[in-house]
């Protein structure tokens, strides 16, 4: 299958300036980028009057939390985890989580992010999910190890590994997902890290998202989160996604210099929540690659990437006081080449460039509030919504075209979930 998009205003997210061109997609992958290609195509998508650019990458998601969206709004993080989350997710079967999931999933392929990262329960139908979707996928089982359950979230873990690693040609790939450094004692995760590093797996985890979780480490342990984590041996010997990392001090941005992976910032989430602005500036400052992710949809209320685009910018920018901090382009790349690499995906996806896998998106800037076009990029980053991507492709795949789904049925999706939701939550 040969798929050719004629005269796009084309965004690769490297050092190039965005121009006017043509992209060949042969099979799975991006086999030319220039000025004209007249080549022969099984299918000619027009371009004109569009923005092609990589698909945005979700650093940080729980997509069954899409059902639990709108119902436990303005409270503090603990109280809304601990009073509405959990009591909630304790309801959710299997059959629930793959519908949540497939919500949320579907809102993602309407805003333009092509791949994720997940850490939540029953990951096989999760892996389902994105196996029918289409998507892009980083799979975790969370871990919590602060009750004995006789090995069983590990057990659930290694089977997502073994099960799901390079399946749905080769869109999934796994993580080990530790919670946190407050739900995981050292003894179990030094024994996940030894895994990690034994079989070559990253690890998902959040990190320091609240001053609780400060106050609670430096009490058990004292210590910061971070210099937990150091002392674990974490990114020494694993490459690591770290979730939230708002409450860094100088000290803790250092010790992250040098680690593989980095932080998933998910500015909507921690805003919402009250939790904080992470010091994104002193983090890539000192060489730390920061993506950009959600959260879930529980506590982010929307997982459209764009509106991360701009909440990422415009906090550093009054954080720092200075507006030339987070300019467009890098919250550009923090949506697209550092999530990448925050999955361990850069050698495939994020930017595109002839031998990338096909994966990118059309956004049509044929409407008034992207107009006219100075800076593409400064459009994308700052006017541009999730609502105005016309079109989304995956490993070469054509997930929505002009703004319909193509392997969802949305109606009977969302039928489902409005069930299923309000079962869910009935009284709490």
């Amino acid at each position: 299958m040969r798929t050719l998009i004629k005269q796009a205003t084309i965004v690769t997210m490297r050092e190039e300036e965005p121009f006017v061109g043509d992209i060949l997609i042969e099979g799975d992958t991006l086999a030319g980028i220039g000025s004209a290609i007249d080549e022969p195509a099984d299918e000619v998508i027009r371009g004109e009057g569009m923005a092609a650019m990589p698909g945005l990458i979700n650093a940080h998601q729980h997509t069954p939390m899409s059902l639990l969206r709108g119902f436990s709004d303005d409270l503090r993080l603990m109280e809304w985890l601990k009073t509405k989350m959990l009591p909630a997710e304790a309801r959710m079967t299997p059959e629930d989580i793959y519908i949540g999931a497939k919500l949320g999933m579907a809102e993602m392929i309407k805003s333009g992010t092509t791949a994720f990262a997940d850490m939540y329960i029953h990951m096989n139908e999760i892996a389902l999910a994105v196996q029918e979707t289409g998507m892009r996928a980083s799979l975790a089982r969370g871990l919590v190890f602060v009750e004995d359950d006789g090995g069983r979230r590990m057990k659930e873990a290694l089977d997502l590994i073994e099960r799901w690693t390079g399946k749905a040609e080769g869109r999934i790939t796994t993580m080990l997902g530790p919670h946190s450094p407050y739900l995981c004692p050292p003894e179990p995760l030094a024994e996940v890290i030894a895994l990690a590093e034994a079989r070559n797996i990253p690890i998902h985890i959040h990190l320091a998202e609240t001053v609780e979780e400060v106050v609670r480490i430096r009490e058990r342990y004292n210590r910061t989160p971070t210099e937990y984590l150091v002392d674990t041996g974490m990114f020494d010997r694993a490459h690591v996604l770290l979730a939230h990392g708002v409450h860094l001090n100088m000290k803790d941005v250092r010790l992250l210099r040098g680690m593989r992976g980095g932080v998933a910032h998910n500015p909507v989430s921690n805003l919402k929540l009250g939790c904080g602005i992470a010091p994104v500036c002193a983090l890539t400052g000192q060489g730390v690659t920061v993506g950009l992710g959600t959260d879930g949809a529980g506590s982010a209320a929307s997982v459209d990437m764009f509106e991360q685009i701009k909440a990422a910018s415009w906090l550093q920018k009054l954080d720092c006081g200075d507006p030339t901090k987070l300019p467009a382009r890098q919250a550009l790349r923090m949506a697209t080449v550092e999530s990448a690499r925050l999955l361990n995906l850069d050698d495939r996806v994020g930017t595109l460039e002839i031998g990338k896998k096909a994966d990118l998106i059309l956004i049509d800037l044929r409407k008034p509030h992207l107009q006219p076009v100075h800076q593409v990029e400064s459009l994308l980053a700052y006017s541009a919504t999730g609502a105005d991507v016309d079109t989304v492709i995956v490993n070469g795949k054509v997930l929505m075209r002009q703004r319909r789904l193509l392997t969802i049925d949305e109606e009977e999706l969302l039928r489902e979930a409005q069930k299923r939701a309000k079962r869910i939550v009935e009284g709490l």
